[in-house]
């Protein structure tokens, strides 16, 4: 019997690790996408116009699956993960990507896992080691280091690096309590249900930005982040940090990045500077350590939930779907 519930554990696991790989592929695309999109529509169509889409292909699915309504503690936890990844990241991302490249907001974006980390200690109500503490202020220095350097020719932060630092805290508020709520409702209808709510605040924005006279590459990456960006890839990535904890999937997010920066030179035909590798290689290493000091902490959570999934196995207890 504990053979068959560490081999459930971690079959779980890796079910994570993988759902969580798919939606970091998914979401790396995300930046580039956004830049090749606000070169022809204003930028705050593109913020709300990709939720208010998303959210129409959000209510076919609660509505095929018949799925049930949240409660209301939980919507006020919806509230929040559409805050951080239905209005806050596309916005401020949206807003920075009129006058930055999608290259340098990679490098911004590399701290992306550290605060999805320090959120999730916080939310959890953890109390991680002082390495940890250590290890995530040391990736916000290396990125605000790199900001000052080269963010602007006068050596101080620009307007559009506040919003990429601003898109960041959002967007890992939204993912450590999207991550948690999955285990409820499940990834799929976590984000989908969000989207939903978020309606009577990016409809009026959609319609009063309205689309312009824009190329076909800019609507056809408009379409990237309406379907994989703010819909589909949110079905991989809840549901894979829920199935997988938040600490072990948030790993697989240190990839993303260099993804981005691989995305910016070859669809965009960016610069990948020395100096962009040289940040996000010395962010990386902190984000790493940050992982293995909270990875630490929570062996003993992993096995219980492994326990309790084989637990649930052999009561017939459902386990959220996807």
């Amino acid at each position: 019997m504990r053979e068959q519930s560490s081999a459930t554990a971690r079959s779980t696991v890796t079910a994570g690790l993988a759902l969580g790989a798919l939606g970091v592929l998914a979401f790396s695309l995300t930046l580039p996408m956004t830049r090749v999109a606000v070169r022809d529509l204003d930028p705050w169509f593109v913020a709300s116009g990709r939720a208010v889409g998303a959210a129409a292909l959000a209510l076919i699915y609660l509505a095929v699956t018949r799925a049930p309504r949240p409660s209301r503690t939980q919507w006020v936890r919806l509230a929040v993960v559409a805050l951080g990844v239905v209005v806050g990241f596309p916005l401020f991302t949206s807003l920075a990507l009129t006058s930055q490249t999608s290259s340098h907001g990679a490098v911004v974006v590399t701290v992306l896992p550290a605060m999805t980390a320090v959120l999730a200690a916080l939310r959890a109500h953890e109390r991680p080691p002082l390495p940890f503490w250590l290890a995530s202020g040391g990736g916000l220095v290396a990125v605000l280091g790199f900001l000052v350097t080269t963010g602007t020719v006068r050596g101080g932060l620009g307007l559009a690096d506040l919003y990429l630092l601003a898109a960041v805290v959002l967007c890992a508020l939204g993912y450590a309590e999207g991550g948690v709520l999955a285990r409820d409702l499940g990834g799929a209808r976590t984000i989908c249900w969000a989207l939903v709510l978020a309606l009577p605040v990016t409809l009026p924005v959609a319609m009063l930005a309205g689309p312009s006279a824009a190329t076909g590459t800019s609507w056809a990456a408009f379409g990237y982040l309406t379907g994989v960006s703010m819909f589909l890839g949110f079905f991989a990535w809840y549901t894979g940090l829920a199935k997988g904890g938040i600490a072990r999937v948030g790993q697989i997010q240190l990839a993303q990045p260099v993804l981005t920066l691989l995305w910016s030179a070859l669809l965009l035909d960016e610069p990948v500077t020395a100096a962009s590798l040289g940040a996000a290689v010395v962010v990386l290493g902190c984000v790493v350590l940050t992982q293995r000091t909270r990875h630490d902490r929570r062996v003993s959570f992993h096995h219980s939930e492994g326990s309790l999934v084989a637990a649930s196995a052999r009561s017939g207890t459902r386990t959220p779907a996807a």
